[in-house]
C-alpha cells in the first residue's frame, strides 16, 4: 500500500508538471527572456530565491522531468558560476539519489527476485567496482542521467558510494553547463553547448576511471613485488606445479600455443584422479556390480550364482585399467605435446622463481613469467585417539594395501558419509564384507535433498550396508589383535569391531611446502584466489582441488583453462571463472548425479522454484534393463521452463545428466528437449518424459476448453 500510495504522489506530481505548463517555463527561450526579472526578484530576497530553486531543481532530477539541463544553464546566467556551480552540484546530487533511492524501494527488491539469476554476475561487478562503473557513466553526458538513477537504485550499490560518486562524477559536466550559462545571451541552442568536440572530449574523459583503475592494479603490482627482485628474462612462459587434471590441462593449453612451459610432478603423473580415485574406483565399482547381477540372476530370469572369485584377482584387474588409462597421462605423450616434464619436487622461492628437486638428487632453478600451482588434495585423517595404533586406509592408500589380499576383509568399518565412502561401502558389501558406514550428520550424502539421501541409504542397506547416521566417533581401540572403534550416539557410546577401517571423510588441499607461506599466499582451506584465479601474485595462479571450491577432476580441467589463458594472455584479456554450470556424480547404484540447485540449495538461497518428476519405475528402457529404480527431479523457475538444477537417480545417470548441463549452459528449456527426437527405446527417454511431465503440468487449461468446444461442434 505504501508503494502504491508513493507511485500515485509521483504520478500526481508529474500530471501537474505538464498539467500548469511548469515545462514550458523550462525552455531556452523563455530563461533568456525571463532572466532580468529573475535578477529583480533575487535582489529583493537572495536566499529565498536560491532555497526555491534548489528545491525546484532537486524535484525535476528526483522524479526524472525533463528540464534539468536547461536549469543548470539557467542556474549559471542566473546566480553566476561560484553560486550556480554550488546550487546545481549539490541539487542534482540529491535530486539523483532521491530518484535512486525510490527506485531501489518501488522496484529493485521485485526485479532481483524475477531476475536474480541473471543479474547475479552484475550483483556482484557492482559490489566490487561499482563506485569505477558510475563515475565512469557520470563523466559521459551521452548516457541520460536519469536511467542511470534508476537502473543503480536495482543495484547494490550502497547509497553513500552513489551520492559521492555521483557528487564527484557530475561535476565536470556540471562546470561546462553552468559556465555556458554565465554566457546565455550567445546561446542559441542547446547544440551550442553539446557540441560534437565537446561529446567527444566528455567520451574521453570518461575513459579515465578505467585508466585509473589500470593504475590503481599497477601500484597494487608495484606494491606486492615490492621485496622481490624481478628477472631481467625468463627461463619459461609457464610452469606448473602437480601433474593431476588441472596440472595436464593447463600445461597442455600452454603447448598447444607455443608457449614454453614445464610440468613438475614429484610422484605419478594423472595425481589422484588415475591413481587413487576416479579409475580405480570405478573399476572396483564395475566388479562388484557383476557380483551384484550374478547373485541376483533370477531378476534376470537365470539362476541365481555365489560367485566364487580371488579378491587378489579384482584388485588387479584394477591395477590393469590404471595401466590402461596410464599412457594417457604419461611423461611420454605430454612431451611428444611439448611439454617438458620434470620428475622432482617443486618449491616456489620467489614470484618468478621455481627450485626443483629432481627425483635423481640433481637440483635445479628455473625462471617463468607464470606459475600454476596444481598440486591437488589428500585424504582427511580425524585427529581420533588411537587410531594410528589401530591402522587405517585411505581412499589412496587402501588399493595397494589391499592388492595383495585373496579374501576381501571381513569386517569393514567406513567413516563417512559422503560419495567415496558410500561408493567404498556398496562395492565392498557386494563383493562380500560385512560392511559399517559410520555418518556423523544425521544423513548419508547430506549435499543432496533428503529424499535422494534415503533412496542412496535404502540402496545401501539393500546391499547389505550396515549404515549408521547421527554417530560420532570418539576413538579407536586395541584390545590384544582386535581392533575397535568407539562412537556415541544419543549419548550412549558403542565399541565395534572391525579388520580394516576406511577413512573417506574428506579431502584436504595441498598447502604446505611448496613455498606459499613463504611468499605470504594467503591460505584458508584452499588457496586464496580472486574470479580470475589469481593470488595475491598477478602472476601466480591455483586450479583443481587446490584452489577450491570444488573437488572434481572435471572442474580442476575447467579451472586449468581459465588459469592457463589468464596466465598466458591476461595482460590483454582475462576470464572470469564460470562456476553457473558444475555437474557431477556419485556413482553408487543406483547413480546420483546433480546440475544445478537442489530443492534445499533453492530454500536455503530464498529462490523460487517448481518441481517436476518423472520416475524411472516407468520407463520401457528401464524395466526391460531390470534397473527401474530411481526418478528423475528438475527445478524450473515457476511458470517457466528455464532448468534451475537437476537431479538423476537411476541407471546412468551421470551419463543421462549431460542433456541438461548441455541446456542448462546454453539457455534451453524443458520445451526443447521435449521437442528433441529421442531414440526408443533408451534410458535418455526419461530426459524428454520428465519434460513432458512439466509441459502437462503446465497446459494452458482455457484454451484446451475452447478447443474441446470446437471439436464437439465439429461433430454436429
Amino acid at each position: 500500500m505504501k508503494r502504491i500510495i508513493l507511485v500515485l504522489i509521483i504520478i500526481a506530481i508529474a500530471v501537474g508538471f505538464f498539467a500548469f505548463d511548469i515545462d514550458q517555463l523550462l525552455t531556452l527561450e523563455n530563461i533568456k527572456s525571463s532572466q532580468a526579472d529573475f535578477e529583480q526578484m533575487k535582489a529583493g530576497s537572495p536566499v529565498l530565491v536560491s532555497l526555491a530553486y534548489f528545491s525546484l531543481y532537486v524535484l525535476v532530477a528526483a522524479l526524472s522531468l525533463p528540464g534539468a539541463a536547461l536549469m543548470t544553464l539557467a542556474a549559471g546566467a542566473f546566480f553566476g558560476l561560484v553560486w550556480g556551480l554550488v546550487l546545481v552540484s549539490f541539487a542534482s546530487t540529491i535530486g539523483a539519489t532521491l530518484a535512486f533511492l525510490v527506485s531501489r524501494y518501488l522496484m529493485r527488491e521485485s526485479v532481483q527476485n524475477r531476475f536474480g539469476d541473471r543479474l547475479a554476475a552484475i550483483n556482484d561487478g557492482v559490489e566490487k567496482e561499482g563506485a569505477f562503473y558510475l563515475f565512469t557513466l557520470r563523466l559521459v553526458p551521452i548516457f541520460p542521467f536519469f536511467l542511470i538513477n534508476l537502473l543503480m537504485g536495482l543495484t547494490p550499490i550502497k547509497t553513500f558510494t552513489f551520492y559521492w560518486v555521483s557528487q564527484l562524477g557530475m561535476f565536470a559536466g556540471t562546470v561546462v553547463y553552468i559556465n555556458a550559462g554565465t554566457q546565455l545571451g550567445g546561446i542559441e541552442s542547446l547544440g551550442g553547448i553539446l557540441s560534437l568536440p565537446l561529446l567527444l572530449s566528455f567520451a574521453l574523459l570518461g575513459v579515465f576511471p578505467l585508466l585509473a583503475k589500470k593504475i590503481t592494479e599497477w601500484l597494487k603490482k608495484r606494491k606486492v613485488y615490492a621485496a622481490w627482485q624481478k628477472p631481467k628474462s625468463y627461463d619459461r612462459n609457464l610452469i606448473v606445479i602437480g601433474a593431476g587434471a588441472a596440472g595436464l590441462v593447463s600445461s597442455y593449453i600452454a603447448a598447444a600455443v607455443k608457449a614454453k612451459v614445464t610440468l613438475v610432478e614429484s610422484h605419478k603423473m594423472g595425481g589422484d584422479c588415475l591413481n587413487y580415485g576416479c579409475v580405480p574406483s570405478k573399476a572396483l565399482i564395475k566388479s562388484a556390480k557383476v557380483v551384484h547381477h550374478m547373485k541376483n540372476g533370477e531378476h534376470y530370469g537365470l539362476e541365481a550364482a555365489d560367485p566364487d572369485f580371488s579378491f587378489r584377482r579384482v584388485m588387479e584387474r584394477v591395477h590393469k585399467v590404471i595401466a590402461r588409462v596410464e599412457p594417457h597421462d604419461s611423461v611420454e605423450r605430454y612431451t611428444e605435446l611439448g611439454v617438458e616434464v620434470l620428475r622432482g619436487y617443486a618449491t616456489v622461492v620467489d614470484p618468478w622463481t621455481v627450485e626443483i628437486q629432481l627425483n635423481d638428487g640433481e637440483k635445479i632453478s628455473l625462471t617463468s613469467r607464470v606459475i600454476i600451482v596444481a598440486a591437488g588434495a589428500e585424504p582427511f585423517v580425524p585427529p581420533l585417539p588411537g587410531i594410528e595404533e589401530s591402522g587405517f586406509l585411505t581412499s589412496d592408500t587402501l588399493w595397494a594395501e589391499l592388492a595383495t589380499h585373496e579374501e576381501v576383509p571381513q569386517k569393514l568399518v567406513i567413516l563417512g558419509g559422503g560419495p567415496i565412502g558410500c561408493e567404498l561401502a556398496q562395492s565392498f558389501a557386494r563383493l562380500g564384507s560385512t560392511v559399517l558406514q559410520i555418518q556423523r550428520g544425521e544423513r548419508i550424502m547430506i549435499r543432496e535433498d533428503k529424499d535422494v539421501s534415503s533412496f542412496a541409504q535404502s540402496s545401501l542397506e539393500k546391499d547389505g550396508v550396515q549404515v549408521l547416521t547421527g554417530h560420532d566417533a570418539l576413538r579407536c581401540e586395541l584390545d590384544g589383535d582386535e581392533k575397535y572403534i568407539v562412537v556415541v550416539h544419543d549419548g550412549v557410546e558403542k565399541r565395534i569391531q572391525y579388520d580394516v577401517l576406511i577413512c573417506a571423510v574428506g579431502r584436504s588441499a595441498r598447502l604446505k611446502g611448496y613455498g606459499l607461506e613463504t611468499l605470504g599466499i594467503p591460505t584458508e582451506k584452499t588457496v586464496v584466489t580472486n574470479e580470475y584465479l589469481e593470488t595475491i601474485y598477478p602472476n601466480i595462479f591455483c586450479a583443481g582441488d587446490v584452489a577450491g571450491p570444488y573437488q572434481f577432476t572435471h572442474t580442476a580441467g575447467h579451472q586449468a583453462w581459465y588459469a592457463a589463458v589468464n596466465g598466458l594472455f591476461g595482460e590483454w584479456k582475462k576470464f572470469k571463472v564460470d562456476y553457473s554450470v558444475i555437474p557431477w556424480t556419485t556413482f553408487i547404484d543406483p547413480e546420483v548425479a546433480r546440475v544445478g540447485l537442489n530443492e534445499q540449495e533453492a530454500v536455503e538461497k530464498n529462490i523460487a522454484y517448481e518441481v517436476t518428476r518423472f520416475g524411472i519405475d516407468d520407463l520401457d528402457r528401464a524395466i526391460a534393463d531390470g534397473a527401474d529404480r530411481g526418478f528423475i527431479k528438475v527445478l524450473t523457475v515457476p511458470g517457466k521452463d528455464k532448468i534451475l538444477g537437476v537431479t538423476i537417480v537411476g541407471e546412468h545417470g551421470g551419463d543421462l545428466l549431460a542433456e541438461f548441463v548441455l541446456a542448462m549452459k546454453h539457455g534451453l528449456g524443458l520445451n526443447k528437449i521435449l521437442g528433441t527426437i529421442h531414440t526408443y527405446p533408451t534410458l535418455s527417454e526419461a530426459n524428454k518424459y520428465v519434460a513432458g511431465e512439466w509441459k502437462r503440468a503446465h497446459a494452458p487449461e482455457k484454451l484446451l476448453a475452447w478447443i474441446e468446444r470446437y471439436h464437439n461442434w465439429k461433430r454436429r
